[in-house]
């Protein structure tokens, strides 16, 4: 029996069907849709978690008010009570308005 149109068609048929599952054209295919929305948390709203609801947490924290930050380091070089941590706060913060009150702190623990 010669392969005509008929096993050509059936073979490519074959080929087809055992070809990985697609989405219609110009779609991703199946199986990296489903991982795609595994890691989006898919899986979270089957099973009902909280993060279903509100999605994946964010990546990085909000960025904290850089004047709270010295102020906090101020804080923490007077609780220490050392010169050294003094300095260490006017080497980092020379700029600062704060580091004029922790000069008059040396000056005062110096005498």
């Amino acid at each position: 029996m010669k392969p005509g149109a008929f096993s050509a068609g059936l073979i490519g048929l074959l080929a087809m069907l055992a070809g990985p599952a697609r989405l219609p054209i110009g779609e991703q295919p199946i199986m990296i849709g489903k991982a795609i929305a595994e890691e989006g948390g898919k899986k979270n709203a089957e099973e009902g978690t909280p993060e279903s609801k509100t999605g994946p947490a964010p990546v990085m924290p909000m960025a904290r008010d850089p004047s709270a930050a010295v102020m906090e380091e101020f804080e923490a070089a007077r609780r220490a009570g050392t010169r050294e941590a003094f300095e260490l706060f006017i080497a980092r913060h020379g700029d600062d308005p704060l580091a004029e009150r922790a000069r008059a702190e040396l000056k005062r623990r110096s005498r």
